[in-house]
């Protein structure tokens, strides 16, 4: 799912990268806006309300919404080194780290309500802490799948979509079409799953509040494990044919 690259990655890789990570994302979406009433996943709605900010003079607000697209692009740039890193070294566990930092922070931010009464100061905390997440994510998504995937964002899927759409009256070869439904199909489940999380979120966080987070963290690290468990399986099949 995560450590195929290149020529080795495929269309169920994707599939399972998308179908987990999109519903991460929704997951976490529904629970910043509930929770601070902040978008997490994306910064295009950030940088709207940063330029209402600076034409109305509020320019600590403004401030604030600049640093909410700060954090998102410092967690997509500390992601992206650290995968170019570990290509260097070709490693092929480079997703590793990433994910288990967004872990650590969907943890901490859920756990944090238990030990600190949670504040306007500790709110604009815990966006920047799930935007910086969510930039990690994206970019570790994006990097690993080829730009195939993405899971944060819904405005590009859609559009995608839509053209693909459009062309299912042009195509007429068998293997383009099988293609182009392949294609779609991808983006429905990505998009089907941010919708599934969302909703799930919603529903959960009335009862466990910010601990709602604790379910996508629980969620990465379930798609380490199975990871970790094929790569395994495969060494192991692997290793059992040399001494055949």
């Amino acid at each position: 799912m995560f450590r195929h690259q290149g020529r080795g990655r495929n269309y169920a890789h994707n599939l399972k990268l998308a179908s987990i990570l999109s519903c991460v994302a929704g997951l976490v979406n529904i629970a910043g806006v509930l929770a601070v009433n902040t978008l997490t996943t994306n910064v295009t709605g950030h940088f709207a309300f940063f330029s209402e900010q600076l034409i109305l003079l509020n320019y600590k607000m403004a401030l604030i919404y600049l640093l909410y697209i700060a954090f998102f692009l410092m967690g997509a740039s500390l992601s992206g080194f650290i995968v170019e890193l570990a290509s260097k070294k070709k490693s092929h566990n480079a997703y590793v780290v990433p994910i288990c930092i967004e872990s650590m922070i969907l943890i901490i931010v859920g756990l944090l309500p238990t030990f600190v009464e949670i504040g306007r100061s500790f709110s604009t905390l815990i966006s920047f802490a799930l935007l910086f997440a969510m930039g990690l994510q994206n970019a570790l998504v994006t990097k690993v799948s080829q730009s195939v995937v993405r899971t944060t964002h819904l405005t590009g899927l859609f559009t995608d979509l839509g053209i693909e759409f459009s062309q299912l009256f042009f195509y007429r070869e068998i293997a383009e079409k099988m293609k182009l439904h392949k294609s779609i199909f991808l983006k429905l489940m990505i998009i089907s799953g941010f919708f599934i999380g969302g909703i799930i979120g919603g529903f959960v966080f009335q009862y466990f509040e910010l601990k709602t987070l604790l379910l996508p963290a629980i969620m990465l690290l379930f798609a380490l494990w199975y990871d970790s468990i094929l790569l395994r399986f495969y060494h192991l099949k692997r290793s059992l044919r040399h001494d055949e």
